[in-house]
């Protein structure tokens, strides 16, 4: 099979695209034909050295992808070859074919396209868990969302919206802010700003009732914009290390902080068809819209990288074997 691999850490041209030995798999997974591959910050930061990376050299990164069965373990009766799959953490996903477990497996409706699960997972699932676990949205909840632009504030945008919640939207410029208020935020507020004292205003001297924090070092300003009783939620920190949280601090305002990770949630092959089915459900329904995707092919891995890096993609990135 193809597969774009690298043998050492580094800029985009430590990526090539060569043959390599198809994947064995185990009686308890199946062998996907990719049709799809989602690119992601992760696998930037795989390929320079800074996250945990599977394997040996050559290194393979992906761990998101879509595409059709070509084979099963003795064990595997879930799913049959032929059928349309996605997986949304799943090592070595930039190849032709990838070893997947069973429970890692999620089944797509025939509405929904290579291309489209390969948009939604990774983003869609975190925003579905942080709406629905890490904190409950409400209808008429105020919620923050940070880094509202990106791909998972979009989602938690319009998740939260169609929970019923009003949505203040922050961004880095006026040009995405005004992208955040096309997809559904109420009222959109830049780092520029005095963001905290707009909110307030906002809320009409109360906070907000949640904040999902993803820059990191905003997080205090978060609490200050957060009501008495209100909740943080940190899962993400791009604009680096958050300043430690005083606990006093929670106990007088009754405030407080929770923090999530997806790979807590999705523990099953059940829990996995639960919660994708109700993203999939959404796009049907059009109440969660996707930007158009810029798509790649994977042998061009190292171009898709440095445009990912540049930050002037709006929509998904993937890969097409």
């Amino acid at each position: 099979m193809k597969a774009l691999v690298f043998n050492e850490f580094g800029d985009s041209n430590v990526l090539h695209y060569e043959e390599i030995p198809n994947p064995e798999i185990r009686p308890n997974e199946v062998l996907v034909r990719t049709k799809s591959i989602g690119l992601n910050f992760a696998d930037i930061y795989r390929r320079k050295g800074n996250y945990h990376l599977a394997g040996e050299p050559p290194f393979i990164l992906g761990y998101e992808g879509a595409g059709i069965i070509e084979a099963i373990g003795a064990n595997v009766t879930e799913v049959q070859i032929g059928d349309r799959v996605a997986f949304a953490d799943v090592p070595f996903a930039n190849a032709e074919l990838v070893a997947t477990p069973i429970e890692k497996l999620i089944l797509l409706p025939d509405e929904i396209s290579f291309d489209v699960a390969s948009s939604i997972l990774l983003q869609g699932l975190t925003a579905h868990y942080l709406t629905s676990d890490s904190y409950q949205v409400q209808p008429n909840d105020t919620v923050i969302v940070h880094a509202a632009s990106g791909g998972v504030g979009q989602n938690l945008i319009q998740i939260a919206k169609i929970y019923g919640a009003k949505i203040v939207s922050l961004t880095s410029t006026k040009e995405k802010a005004n992208k955040a208020l096309k997809i559904g935020a109420d009222v959109a507020f830049t780092y520029d700003d005095n963001w905290v004292q707009s909110v307030i205003e906002y809320t009409e001297g109360r906070g907000a009732d949640v904040v999902y924090e993803s820059v990191g070092s905003t997080l205090e300003d978060s609490f200050k914009a957060t009501r008495i009783g209100g909740t943080v939620v940190f899962f993400g920190m791009s604009g680096g290390d958050p300043a430690p949280v005083d606990p006093r601090m929670l106990m007088d305002t009754s405030k407080t902080l929770t923090g999530g990770d997806l790979w807590n949630v999705l523990t099953s092959f059940e829990e996995r068809q639960k919660r994708s089915k109700q993203l999939f459900n959404w796009i049907i329904a059009g109440k969660l819209q996707l930007q158009s995707p810029t798509v790649f092919s994977l042998e061009e891995g190292a171009k898709a990288h440095d445009f990912l890096e540049s930050r002037k993609s709006t929509g998904k990135i993937l890969l097409r074997p």
